[in-house]
């Protein structure tokens, strides 16, 4: 068994090339979405159809700068492009929620950095060991991965926070009213936020093999990839996702529940309109 798992897929073939034909195709999925949203009427249907324009759009666009990093190699191309992603991933974040503030986006941003930032450098110094180490081959899909699930904890930690000081204003002005500090006030719906942002990461690893074949291991398998190799990438790409998740979720929170009081530490009025 550990020689079969160390050993290369025996049924390695070459990865099956889509025409534009075959994309042609695949576009008549996203039709019958879009079909079914006009039917039902569930108000998607422009947003469907825009999001798939903007999906081949972009993912062309990004297709040839990818090519155009890999092949200048250069570390500050690669860095410029991580931090691209990373402030995009803070204004989609900040940009779902209720009552975006220039200090929320700044939260965010700052909390998806640390959570991805220290993570990408854990597994590409540890665990990976890319030579060299701005290597894109690896850091920009890595970072890609862990920044599209902190973005997605972020923004659920902000909008289970804001949502939580709503409906427990009443409990938090209690407390403070009782001497307890706002940290004191806060604590379950910090905790209560932070675990609403780790559910889906959490949930994933509980189904991962069984339920689900996660896209870079399907997509390591269907380029020829050996699958024991596919599985031990896969394996190290949850735990990375779970740490980015976690830490982000945390962080968010935290840094968040202090906007809602004032320099005096009072609850500040709930902004209406």
């Amino acid at each position: 068994m550990y020689r079969l798992w160390q050993s290369g897929n025996p049924l390695q073939s070459s990865m099956i090339d889509l025409s534009l034909l075959d994309l042609t195709l695949a576009a008549g999925l996203i039709l019958i979405a879009i079909g079914l949203s006009y039917r039902q009427r569930i108000g998607l249907t422009r947003d469907l159809a825009i999001g798939a324009v903007r999906t081949v759009v972009q993912l062309v666009l990004v297709g040839y700068v990818l090519v155009y990093i890999f092949a200048l190699d250069r570390w500050y191309l690669v860095v410029a492009a991580l931090l691209i992603m990373l402030a995009v991933a803070a204004w989609t974040a900040g940009g779902r929620q209720d009552r975006p503030t220039r200090q929320l986006y700044g939260i965010l941003g700052l909390a998806m950095l640390l959570g991805s930032g220290l993570t990408l450098v854990y597994v590409g110094s540890l665990v990976v060991r890319a030579d060299p180490w701005y290597d894109p081959r690896y850091l920009i899909p890595l970072f890609g991965m862990i920044i599209g699930n902190a973005m997605n904890s972020a923004s659920l930690a902000a909008e289970r926070l804001a949502g939580e000081m709503d409906a427990r204003r009443a409990e938090v002005e209690a407390y403070l009213a009782l001497g307890a500090s706002p940290a004191r006030a806060t604590e379950d719906a910090v905790r209560r936020a932070t675990r609403a942002s780790m559910i889906p990461m959490v949930n994933s690893l509980m189904v991962v093999g069984i339920v689900a074949l996660p896209g870079m291991m399907t997509g390591q398998i269907i380029a020829g990839a050996s699958p024991l190799s596919a599985v031990r990438y896969q394996i190290v790409v949850m735990f990375m996702l779970m740490a980015a998740v976690t830490v982000t979720g945390t962080l968010v929170p935290l840094w968040y529940r202090n906007t809602f009081f004032t320099p005096a530490e009072q609850l500040k009025v709930p902004e209406t309109g």
